[in-house]
C-alpha cells in the first residue's frame, strides 16, 4: 500500500507524484511478494549511449531503463549535438551523432550533475571534435575513484591534458594512435575508456589487467557490431585493431544483475518471495552461491529467477572483488540480510574503502555491526588484501527496529529502504531520490511487492 502525504501530513488527492519524491515513510515488519522486471544494466547502457558518438549512422539501444543516470547522459549527448529519440517499443532509444558539435564547460557541468559519465565522452569526442572537456566529478561518495588510470590511458594515445579552474581540457593535435597499456588494477571505467578511444585510434592497442565485468564484454559487442575488431586474451588481456569508420548499432542492453542481487536480498532480508523477470543465471553465479550459503533459495527459470528465504540465514564470510568475484555493490544489500543470520558474518570490501559507512544507520536500527578500518586478516582469504580495504563484522540475529535515516548513496539507500520493510515499526527514510539512478520505477516496484508505504511530497 502507498500513498502521497503532504508536507502538512495530510493525504492527497490522485497519484503520488513518484519522481520527484525524496522522503518515505515505511510501515516494515511484512514479507515483499510478487514479481519485478529487471530492465539492461545501468552500468552497460549509459557507457553503449556514449558509443553511439563513434557511428557514422544512427545506434538503436533497447531495454533501456528510465534512470536519473540515463537522463544525464541523454542530455550531455543533446549538449553535444547528438538527437536522442524514443522508439516505438518502451525502453528503446534512437541516437543520431549526425549533428555532434563541441560543448562549452559550463553546459557540461550542468547536465552532468553528480554523474561521472564525462570522462568517459573524451576519446569519442576526440575523434570526431578533436577536443574533449571534462568538469569536477561527482558520483557517489562512496570512496576515492582517481580518474588518473584515465587520464594516463589518454596520454598514452597520443592525447594533450590541460589543467584549468574550468576543468580539465584534453586534445589530440597528432590524433590518437595505438598504445600498450597496463592498469595497476582492473577498474571499469578505465577499461572502457581505452575501448572507447582504442576502436578509433590509428594502430593495435594492447590494454593488460583488464576488467571483464559482464557489462564490459557487452560494451566489446556493442563496439564489434559498429566494426570494431577487439579480441579478448586469457589473463586479462584485450587487444583493440583502429578502424578509419564505425556504423551505428541496434543492441538489446544485458539485464542489470546489480538489480536482481538487490531484490534477491530484499526477499531474505524481508522473508519474502520475489521473482526477478529478466535474470539469467550465467552472469550471477558468484552471488548465488553466497545466496545459498546464506539460506537463501531460488529457482532459476527461462524468463528470470525467482527468491526466497530458505529454512534459516546463516552467517557467510563474504569478500568482494572484480569479476568474477563478489561485486562489491552486491554487499550492502546482502549486509542487511545478515543481520537476521544467527551467527557471525564478515563482508571484507577491497573495492571501495568507504562503501561501509551505510551500516552506522543499521546500528542505529538495531543491527550490532562492526567495521574494522583497516580490515581483517583471515586463513580463509582468497582476495589479495588491499590498503584501503576494510571490513564488517555482523552478529546476528537482531531485531531491527523503525528510524529516520539519510541515503548516502545509491547501494545504500536502497539497503536502508529494504532495511526499513524488514523493521518493525514506521521509519522515514529520506534522499531517496539517489535511488532513482540505478532503479527504474523502484516505488512502483516496491508497490507491486505489496509494501506499505507513504511518498511525502
Amino acid at each position: 500500500m502507498s500513498t502521497l502525504v503532504s508536507d502538512t501530513g495530510e493525504h492527497s488527492i490522485g497519484q503520488p507524484d513518484w519522481e520527484a519524491a525524496e522522503t518515505l515513510t515505511i510501515r516494515g515488519g511484512r514479507p515483499l511478494r510478487g514479481t519485478v522486471e529487471v530492465k539492461g544494466a545501468k552500468n552497460l547502457v549509459t557507457k553503449a549511449m556514449v558509443a553511439a558518438l563513434l557511428g557514422d549512422s544512427t545506434s538503436t539501444l533497447r531495454d533501456v531503463p528510465m534512470i536519473s543516470d540515463v537522463k544525464v547522459v541523454r542530455s550531455l549527448l543533446e549538449v553535444h549535438g547528438v538527437t536522442v529519440t524514443e522508439g516505438d517499443e518502451e525502453g528503446t532509444l534512437h541516437l543520431d551523432p549526425s549533428g555532434a558539435v563541441a560543448a562549452h564547460f559550463e553546459e557540461i557541468d550542468a547536465h552532468a550533475g553528480a554523474s561521472r559519465i564525462p570522462i568517459l565522452f573524451c576519446g569519442p569526442l576526440l575523434h570526431l571534435l578533436g577536443e574533449a572537456l571534462i568538469p569536477d566529478l561527482g558520483g557517489c561518495r562512496i570512496g576515492d575513484r582517481p580518474i588518473n588510470f584515465h587520464m594516463d590511458a589518454l596520454r598514452a594515445f597520443g592525447a594533450v591534458v590541460d589543467k584549468s579552474y574550468e576543468g580539465i581540457r584534453i586534445t589530440a593535435p597528432d590524433g590518437l594512435h595505438g598504445a600498450n597499456i597496463t592498469l595497476p588494477y582492473p577498474s571499469v571505467g578505465a577499461t572502457e575508456q581505452v575501448l572507447l578511444t582504442a576502436v578509433r585510434a590509428k594502430g593495435v592497442t594492447e590494454l593488460r589487467n583488464a576488467a571483464i565485468e559482464p557489462e564490459i564484454m557487452d560494451l566489446i559487442a556493442v563496439l564489434q557490431k559498429m566494426g570494431a575488431i577487439i579480441s579478448y586474451e586469457p589473463n586479462r588481456v584485450i587487444f583493440i585493431e583502429g578502424v578509419d569508420r564505425l556504423e551505428g548499432y541496434d543492441h538489446r542492453a544485458i539485464f542489470d544483475r546489480n538489480e536482481a542481487a538487490s531484490w534477491a536480498c530484499a526477499a531474505l532480508a524481508t522473508d519474502g518471495e520475489i521473482f526477478a523477470r529478466g535474470a539469467r543465471q550465467q552472469d550471477m553465479l558468484t552471488f548465488l552461491n553466497v545466496f545459498r550459503k546464506a539460506g537463501g533459495w531460488f529457482d532459476v527459470r527461462e524468463d528470470g529467477i525467482l527468491f526466497r528465504r530458505g529454512d534459516e540465514l546463516k552467517p557467510v564470510m563474504v569478500e568482494t572483488d572484480v569479476h568474477p568475484g563478489f561485486m562489491t555493490d552486491w554487499q550492502q544489500p546482502l549486509i542487511v540480510a545478515l543481520t537476521q543470520a544467527a551467527g557471525t558474518s564478515v563482508v571484507h570490501e577491497t573495492v571501495y574503502e568507504n562503501r561501509l559507512g551505510f551500516t552506522e544507520a543499521l546500528n542505529k536500527m538495531g543491527a550490532d555491526i562492526v567495521v574494522h578500518p583497516k580490515g581483517l586478516d583471515s586463513p580463509d582469504r582468497r582476495v589479495p588484501r588491499r590498503d584501503l580495504e576494510q571490513a564488517a563484522v555482523i552478529n546476528g540475529p537482531t531485531p531491527l527496529h523503525a528510524a529516520d535515516v539519510e541515503v548516502p548513496d545509491l547501494r545504500g539507500g536502497y539497503s536502508y529502504v529494504i532495511a526499513a520493510l524488514a523493521a518493525q515499526g514506521e521509519s522515514t527514510v529520506r534522499n531517496i531520490g539517489i535511488i532513482r539512478r540505478g532503479y527504474e520505477k523502484f516505488l512502483e516496484k516496491l508497490t507491486a511487492l505489496d509494501a506499505d508505504f507513504d511518498v511525502v511530497g
